[in-house]
């Protein structure tokens, strides 16, 4: 589902499940402070008009915090962000109602190397993975369910950006 819109994401869990592998999308046309308000994010080093520059890194902090903004607003109940163990990091770690969703998030400025998702590859799920057991190993969480989520944000210019949800984007729950 793609969409142009001053509206906020549906908030239903189901609206968000489109299919086993969903995938919410949305495009939001608004001021750069609303946008980041609702969890998009700016560009980096980018040669595309209209592009705003930040440094790589500051531009991934900046996704990740607009992401996190994003999931509150949503619904979700951030629990860690940049959790870190022996297996990796977890960007975003949430909970909504009983699931618990280990969360990469992709930003990029530029679709020269592709949308942001793609960078998602099998090794990143696999560290996922092993980054869940290191997180459960240590939690008192029990009779939870378990899934693997990606937002990938492009960012369009200084006031827009393209914001994609993919709730059990590992195809594994």
């Amino acid at each position: 589902m793609t969409t142009l819109s001053n509206e906020t994401v549906p908030t239903s869990e189901q609206e968000q499940s489109l299919s086993e592998s969903a995938c919410t999308e949305r495009q939001m046309g608004r001021s750069l402070e609303q946008a980041q308000e609702e969890g998009v994010s700016c560009s980096s080093n980018s040669e595309e008009p209209n592009a705003v520059h930040y440094a790589p890194h500051e531009l991934g902090r900046k996704g990740e915090a607009a992401a996190a903004r994003f999931l509150k607003n949503q619904g979700y109940e951030i629990l860690e962000q940049n959790w870190t163990c022996f297996a990796g990091e977890a960007d975003i770690i949430a909970r909504i109602e009983n699931t618990l969703c280990f969360i990469e998030v992709k930003t990029r400025s530029q679709l020269q190397k592709g949308f942001p998702e793609e960078a998602v590859d099998a090794r990143k799920r696999d560290r996922y993975e092993r980054i869940a057991a290191c997180y459960l190993k240590d939690s008192a969480l029990c009779d939870i369910r378990v899934r693997f989520d990606v937002i990938s944000i492009l960012v369009l210019s200084e006031h827009r950006a393209f914001l994609r949800f993919h709730t059990n984007a590992f195809g594994v729950e």
